[in-house]
């Protein structure tokens, strides 16, 4: 039987992805999810929000791909599967964590437009991983929150408003 874990999530990017390296060179980075989901209460007529957040880890080539192409509130698309981790904390508390281990990331475009780069093969663990800009409320142009450089010219929303 195939793996029936699959899940896929859209929403808006809370944290820029961190990129770290196991101590076997592995890349891995992480970032925050927020999903909000809006109704309208039939009864009183008034908006109703819930938001979920989930915390997303990429591995290898999506890893590098997410931490050098996303940041915060970029809207993607994640693709991957759940996953729980356990832990005891200094306490000696016992803590449950369920995140998503991601399988693919990419932009949303129901709000913004995106131009996708092919990179070279890293290794051999796929061809043409896409890099691309923008994706959410906010398009990356020549501007990047890590290093600098001019803001675009494009809107800019927050992370939890959805463009109308």
């Amino acid at each position: 039987m195939a793996n029936d874990n699959n899940v896929t999530i859209t929403g808006n990017i809370t944290r820029d992805p961190e990129l770290r390296f196991t101590p076997g060179g592995s890349p891995v980075a992480t970032f925050g999810l927020a999903c909000n989901r809006r109704w309208q209460n039939r009864q009183t007529n008034e908006w109703e929000e819930q938001v979920s957040f989930f915390d997303v880890t990429c591995w290898n080539s999506l890893a590098e791909n997410v931490s050098e192409s996303l940041m915060k509130g970029t809207r993607v698309v994640v693709s991957g599967r759940l996953e729980q981790r356990s832990w005891e904390t200094q306490d000696g508390d016992r803590r449950t964590k369920i995140e998503v281990i991601a399988d693919e990331v990419a932009p949303s475009l129901r709000w913004a437009t995106a131009e996708v780069n092919r990179n070279e093969r890293r290794d051999g663990s796929g061809g043409g991983s896409g890099r691309y800009q923008g994706g959410g409320g906010r398009q990356r142009s020549n501007y990047d929150s890590r290093g600098g450089g001019q803001q675009s010219n494009t809107p800019q929303y927050d992370v939890d408003e959805e463009p109308f």
